[in-house]
């Protein structure tokens, strides 16, 4: 009489095994499609977008106002300049400074 309950039992426990086993297995398959679905949507919108883009270029954007003249004309002068400087000319400049800032 006990056997039968043991091996009841037994088939239960493998049984919830293999449902578990078989979730796991489920999750994984709609986790990956979710993401592969996601990937290729990505892929397809971005062809689309530099399509559109190669057969029909934007307009240039009016350039910010202080990159303009007067007379509403772009600058031709530089944005910016770097110098550069070594250590010695530095230190004269910055002894410079501090010998007027004691004046």
């Amino acid at each position: 009489m006990l056997a039968p309950a043991l091996a009841s039992a037994y088939l239960l426990q493998t049984l919830v095994h293999l449902v578990k086993a078989m979730f796991l297995h489920l999750l994984y398959v709609v986790l990956f499609t979710v993401l592969a679905v996601l990937a290729l949507g990505n892929l397809i919108g971005s062809l689309i977008r530099v399509s559109l883009e190669s057969q029909y270029p934007r307009r240039r954007s009016a350039p910010h106002p202080e990159l303009l003249d007067a007379d509403g004309n772009p600058i031709e002068e530089p944005l910016l300049v770097v110098r550069s400087v070594n250590l010695e000319e530095a230190r004269q400049q910055l002894d410079r400074l501090y010998d007027e800032e004691e004046s």
